[in-house]
C-alpha cells in the first residue's frame, strides 16, 4: 500500500488561539452557553454573507433543496444497523444535531465552495476556480504517487458527495475503461444530498456507514480517500480507519489523505 498526501496552504493561527489574554477572554464567551449562541449566529451571518458576496448562492441553493424531492431518498439511504460513536452525536460546527440533520446537509455544499476561497485570500479566485484548483491540486498528488491502473475507489467522509463526483470524474477522464466509485459517510442527511446531485447516477453507491468497519470484503478498492475528515475526527477513530483501510485496499493500493 502506499499512501499520498496533500495539505492545503498553512494559516497563522487566528489571534484568538492561545494562551493570551484575548484567547483566553474568548474561551470565556464560549464556555457562556447563552453569549456563545448569539456569537455563533452572528458567526453564522457573517459566514453566509461572505460567501454570497462571492457568488455562492447559499440561500437559494438551501430553498432548492428544500423544494426537491431529496427528503424521500433517505429511508432508502439509512442504513438501520449503524450505531453512531459518540463523538458522531454532539454539536458539530453550527448544528446542534452535528451531521444528522437537512440544515448541515443542504448548507454542506455552499460551506465546501466557501472553505476553498479561504484557502486562497490573498487572489482574486472565483469560487469556481478555487474549488477547481483544491480539487486538482490533489488529483495531481494522485497521478504522482497513486497506482496505474484504478477500477475502484472508495471516498470515505463523502459528505454530499462534491469530492466523490470530482475523483471519479478525474480517473474516468484519465484512463480508458470504466471506473467504480463508491462515497460512504456516516449521515444518511449528507448522503440524500449527495445522491440527488449525482443527476447522471455516475457514483456506483452512496453507503450509509461507519468508515471503522465498511463491511467490504478485503483487498476491494485500488484507492480510498479521505479528503478533509481527519481533522474531524478523535485519534482512535483515526486508528481504526487506517486498519480498515488496510484491510480493503488491494496490493498495490493508496491511501490518499488531503487536509
Amino acid at each position: 500500500m502506499t499512501s499520498a498526501s496533500a495539505n492545503t496552504p498553512s494559516k497563522q493561527k487566528p489571534d484568538w488561539a492561545g494562551d493570551d489574554f484575548l484567547s483566553r477572554v474568548v474561551n470565556l464567551l464560549i464556555q457562556t452557553k447563552p453569549l456563545y449562541q448569539l456569537m455563533k449566529q452572528q458567526a453564522r451571518r457573517v459566514l453566509i454573507n461572505t460567501a454570497e458576496k462571492n457568488g455562492i448562492p447559499w440561500r437559494q441553493a438551501c430553498r432548492d433543496f428544500e423544494q426537491s424531492e431529496v427528503k424521500a431518498l433517505v429511508g432508502e439511504l439509512t442504513n438501520p444497523d449503524v450505531v453512531y460513536p459518540n463523538y458522531y452525536t454532539v454539536p458539530f460546527h453550527v448544528y446542534d444535531a452535528g451531521n444528522l440533520c437537512w440544515q448541515a446537509a443542504f448548507e454542506a455544499p455552499s460551506a465546501t465552495y466557501a472553505m476553498a476561497l479561504r484557502v486562497w485570500p490573498q487572489e482574486s479566485l472565483s469560487w469556481q476556480m478555487a474549488q477547481d484548483r483544491l480539487r486538482s491540486s490533489f488529483h495531481e498528488m494522485l497521478t504522482r504517487y497513486g497506482p496505474v491502473d484504478v477500477r475502484d475507489v472508495l471516498d470515505i467522509g463523502c459528505s454530499v458527495g462534491i469530492s466523490t463526483q470530482s475523483l471519479h470524474q478525474y480517473y474516468t477522464q484519465q484512463l480508458k475503461h470504466s471506473v467504480r466509485t463508491v462515497g460512504l459517510d456516516l449521515s444518511p442527511y449528507m448522503l440524500s444530498v449527495a445522491k440527488i446531485t449525482d443527476k447522471l447516477g455516475a457514483i456506483a453507491q452512496w453507503i450509509h456507514q461507519n468508515a471503522e468497519d465498511t463491511q467490504f470484503d478485503d483487498a476491494s478498492f485500488d484507492v480510498v480517500t479521505l479528503q478533509f475528515v481527519i481533522h474531524e475526527l478523535p485519534r482512535s477513530a483515526t486508528q481504526a480507519i487506517f486498519r480498515e483501510v488496510l484491510r480493503i485496499l488491494r496490493p498495490g493500493g493508496c491511501l490518499a489523505i488531503v487536509e
